[in-house]
C-alpha cells in the first residue's frame, strides 16, 4: 500500500523522509518534489530499483536514468576526468536547473541503463529533495510521468499515474517552475549544450565561455 506524506506539516515531513529513505534502501520506488517537476526515484546503486523505475515509466534502457545528489562534493566519488569548467558550472548553478553529463568512475557498481560510461547529474534546488538526498546518497530520479504523458507537477498527479507502483509519495505542494533543467555535456573536448531549459545558452556561456550547441 502506498503512503503519502504532506511535507508542509513538520511531523509528516520527518516521518515521510524517514520512510522514503528506508524505501529506497530496500530497492523500492518513491516520488519526491524537485525545483522543476516531481521525480520518481530509486537508489542509484540498486539495479532492481532502477529496473523498477524504468518499468514504472514504461521506458527502455536506451534512456538512462539521471542521478540527483545532495551536495557538490558527492561528485568526487562519482565522476572521472571532470574538467575544471565543470566545477565552475557547479559553483555557479548548483543547486539549480543545470544537469551535467560526465564520465562516471569505472569502478562504480551501478546500472542506470545504456549510459555508455556516462551519467547525468544534478543537485536540485528544493529543501525536501536535498534533505532526503543527504540521508540516502545519490538517487536515480526521472520525471514522474509514464512515457507519453506530462510530467507531474503535484504529488496527486504523480499518484494518479503510478498508484501502488510507488511506495512513498512526498508531497511538497505544486512545483514552482515546471521548466526542465538545461543539460550540458562535459564528456567531449568542449562543453556542449544538449538541452536549453531553466538556464539559457547565454547564461551558461558566461561561465563556460567555450560552450557549444
Amino acid at each position: 500500500m502506498s503512503r503519502r506524506y504532506d511535507c508542509a506539516e513538520p511531523d509528516q515531513r520527518a516521518i515521510g523522509l524517514r520512510e522514503a529513505a528506508a524505501t529506497v534502501r530496500r530497492g523500492d520506488l518513491i516520488v519526491l518534489p524537485t525545483d522543476t517537476v516531481y521525480g520518481i526515484g530509486a537508489d542509484a546503486f540498486s539495479s532492481s530499483g532502477i529496473a523498477a523505475l524504468l518499468a514504472a515509466k514504461g521506458r527502455g534502457r536506451d534512456m538512462p536514468v539521471p542521478v540527483l545528489v545532495g551536495s557538490p562534493s558527492t561528485l568526487h566519488g562519482l565522476v572521472s576526468k571532470f574538467p575544471e569548467n565543470g566545477w565552475d558550472l557547479v559553483d555557479a548553478f548548483w543547486p539549480g536547473a543545470l544537469t551535467i553529463v560526465a564520465r562516471h568512475q569505472p569502478s562504480l557498481q551501478w546500472d542506470l541503463g545504456d549510459a555508455r560510461g556516462t551519467v547525468a547529474l544534478r543537485m536540485p534546488l528544493h529543501p525536501v529533495a536535498i534533505e532526503l538526498l543527504t540521508q540516502t546518497g545519490p538517487l536515480g530520479v526521472s520525471s514522474a510521468n509514464k512515457a507519453g504523458r506530462a510530467a507531474a507537477v503535484t504529488a496527486s498527479e504523480a499518484q494518479d499515474q503510478f498508484g501502488t507502483a510507488v511506495d512513498v509519495y512526498l508531497d511538497g505542494g505544486q512545483t514552482v517552475d515546471n521548466t526542465p533543467s538545461s543539460i550540458v555535456d562535459l564528456t567531449g573536448e568542449t562543453p556542449k549544450l544538449l538541452r536549453e531549459g531553466g538556464l539559457t545558452f547565454e547564461e551558461i556561456a558566461k561561465v563556460a565561455t567555450n560552450l557549444t550547441r
